[in-house]
């Protein structure tokens, strides 16, 4: 098993963010991204997830495609990467790695309002 402490693990998804291409990044509006151990019991209780469900990221907000003229004075959106379930889920350094990438990847794309079909037709590509 891996033993990563929180400050590696959260340069990691640093690095994972910064290799996305620079087009996804600076078009994303008013979302904040955070690293946390596992979901909060209100994260858990909002998306019905129970103890046993294994969750990489979450991301949280209205997704750009369904922002209307009407947006503003919003709190940021919230895309959350969770360090436990990656890191125990990760065989190698390199696994937790692209594992992560893929993670942060995924929940930009929530961001974008790509569902979980369109997400996995992308990545099969």
């Amino acid at each position: 098993m891996l033993i990563i402490d929180e400050k590696e693990f959260e340069q990691l998804a640093s690095a994972a963010i910064d290799s996305l291409p620079d087009e996804v990044i600076k078009n994303m509006k008013n979302v904040a991204i955070v690293v946390e151990d596992e979901p909060s019991e209100v994260q858990r209780k909002k998306f019905h997830l129970n103890a046993h469900t294994t969750l990489f990221g979450l991301y949280e907000g209205i997704p750009l495609i369904k922002r209307s003229a009407n947006y503003s004075l919003v709190a940021p959106d919230k895309i959350t990467i969770f360090r436990n379930p990656l890191v125990m889920s990760a065989a190698t350094l390199d696994d937790l790695k692209n594992k992560i990438k893929r993670t942060v990847w995924h929940e930009i794309a929530h961001h974008y309002g790509l569902d979980h079909d369109r997400i996995n037709e992308l990545e099969k590509k």
